[in-house]
């Protein structure tokens, strides 16, 4: 065998071994990358979950009444206690009226970490006038009503999925909901939620809650 026969044998076995060798380690590349992508793709969700946003300020469709400034806007009801924040919000105006009639004013206003459900103008509205004079004209019955709406600690959102808490007329209240969507008893509809004063969580409710 001459030297450049040689040569041509020696390439074509050097090429026998070395193209098995280049085509796994493409394959084992390729698979690699395959392998990668579904990992990436199954920490989406994790991460996407991680990101879900939280229900952490007010929130609600009759947030929108509240003033956009001032001492009954968000910022000024958080610098008050509950009594004082919410006689600056006029569309609390009547709870605030029995409020006063009941001797509450300094009661809510000097407890701590609290949580009132404190219905709107428009929820006393529902009550016949004349019935509602008399609970007005009743001042054991108004103040059994309206510390039915007190709960003796502060509830987050989350807490109200599916609650039930005691109020300090000691009776019991519930809660159901998810995300921006809660009733109170099965009746009432949070309409502004989650609203801070100095010392209480106030959740706007669009009906008055009655203690059983």
């Amino acid at each position: 065998m001459n030297s450049q026969t040689f040569r041509r044998a020696t390439l074509a076995v050097t090429a026998a071994v070395l193209l098995p060798l280049g085509v796994t380690a493409c394959s084992a590349e390729a698979s690699g990358d395959g392998a990668a992508a579904p990992a990436a793709a199954s920490s989406q969700p994790t991460e996407a979950s991680a990101a879900a946003p939280t229900t952490d300020g007010p929130f609600g469709p009759g947030c929108a009444s509240v003033p956009k400034d001032g001492a009954g806007s968000f910022d000024g009801m958080v610098k008050d206690p509950v009594a004082t924040a919410a006689s600056n919000n006029p569309e609390l105006s009547t709870l605030v009226a029995a409020v006063k009639q009941a001797g509450l004013v300094d009661t809510l206003n000097n407890a701590q970490n609290i949580t009132v459900f404190a219905p709107t103008n428009a929820a006393f509205a529902k009550i016949p006038k004349a019935d509602l004079d008399k609970v007005l004209a009743d001042k054991a019955k108004l103040t059994d009503i309206l510390t039915y709406h007190v709960v003796g600690r502060k509830l987050t959102p989350k807490q109200l999925e599916n609650g039930s808490f005691e109020t300090l007329q000691t009776s019991t209240l519930t809660t159901e909901g998810s995300g921006e969507s809660f009733t109170v008893d099965d009746s009432a509809k949070v309409v502004c939620g989650n609203v801070p004063t100095a010392n209480a969580t106030v959740y706007i409710v669009d009906t008055v809650l009655m203690p059983q």
